[in-house]
């Protein structure tokens, strides 16, 4: 069991805000947050990895205090067994793939750094350099070190974002795999709701530091009151009247979908805005998240 209660002060686009939250992950579960960029969700990772100070706060991890500053408790970093994947890799350029996964170990072990070269497809590239490789294959270095570590929590901080649609669907697949083989417990930050629902056991989604809802990924994107036959949670990217009719385009994955909005879905909604498209009675309905 994770137990994380923190607050810090963040400054973002709209000013200063608080970001205050209280969290429990249940173990070898796979826990997203999700939420527009500035909202607090890479320094909640970074606060549970002892990278960012918060101005209070208590973090327990199977029953091991890592922070209380009430009673003056603070982990370092390098006694916090955690997995740190970034966005962009963060491997050593100058060591081979090997190299930095052996680098990743407290007591070196080979056979183990071996394993996890061919779990990854990534034998036949151990003496190449990280310049060499491509984004995914970079992304799959980072993952097997941050495994090796054999970390209490895996923190995965949008990943996959920098790469290909083709590669990332391949790579969330071995995120699953790794996370269930290895009885993980993860945390992924990401923006993708696709990807977010095909990985996360539970969602939480935060807005300006705060934690606006929370339950699994049907529960957070797909809430059934509208009875809808179908529906998905997108953005709306435009909004515009033809004639006395009012129109939005809304994102579907790689797709744009223009729907009919009522006269009062017109005058509430705006562009950015976060929705469920669904049908009921062969009608589309747009109900703001």
């Amino acid at each position: 069991m994770i137990i994380l209660s923190i607050t810090k002060t963040l400054s973002g686009a709209e000013g200063p805000f608080e970001l205050s939250l209280d969290l429990s992950l249940q173990p070898e579960t796979l826990h997203t947050l999700f939420g527009r960029s500035g909202s607090g969700k890479t320094t909640t990772l970074r606060i549970l990895a002892g990278l960012t100070q918060p101005d209070s706060g208590h973090i327990e991890v199977n029953g091991r205090v890592w922070l209380d500053s009430a009673a003056k408790i603070n982990l370092p970093p390098q006694k916090r067994k955690v997995g740190f994947v970034f966005q962009d890799y963060a491997l050593f350029p100058t060591m081979t793939i090997k190299e930095n996964l052996l680098f990743a170990q407290k007591t070196k072990n080979e056979q183990k750094v071996n394993e996890l070269l061919e779990l990854t497809h990534l034998s036949v590239l151990h003496n190449r350099y990280p310049t060499k490789l491509s984004g995914g294959q970079q992304q799959r270095v980072a993952l097997a070190r941050a495994i090796l570590r054999e970390p209490d929590i895996l923190l995965l901080d949008e990943p996959l974002s920098a790469l290909d649609q083709s590669t990332r669907l391949r790579l969330q697949d071995e995120i699953m795999s790794f996370h269930k083989r290895f009885r993980l417990t993860t945390v992924l930050v990401s923006h993708d709701k696709q990807e977010v629902f095909k990985l996360s056991d539970r969602v939480t989604v935060i807005d300006r530091g705060r934690i606006i809802r929370t339950g699994s990924p049907l529960e957070v994107f797909l809430d059934r009151t509208t009875s809808n036959k179908f529906s998905f949670a997108s953005t709306i990217l435009s909004i515009r009247k033809v004639d006395c009719i009012y129109l939005a385009v809304i994102g579907a994955g790689n797709e744009l979908v223009e729907v009919v909005l009522s006269r009062h879905d017109f005058e509430t909604l705006k562009v950015g805005d976060e929705v469920l498209v669904a049908s009921k009675a062969f009608n589309p309905l747009v109900i703001k998240l």
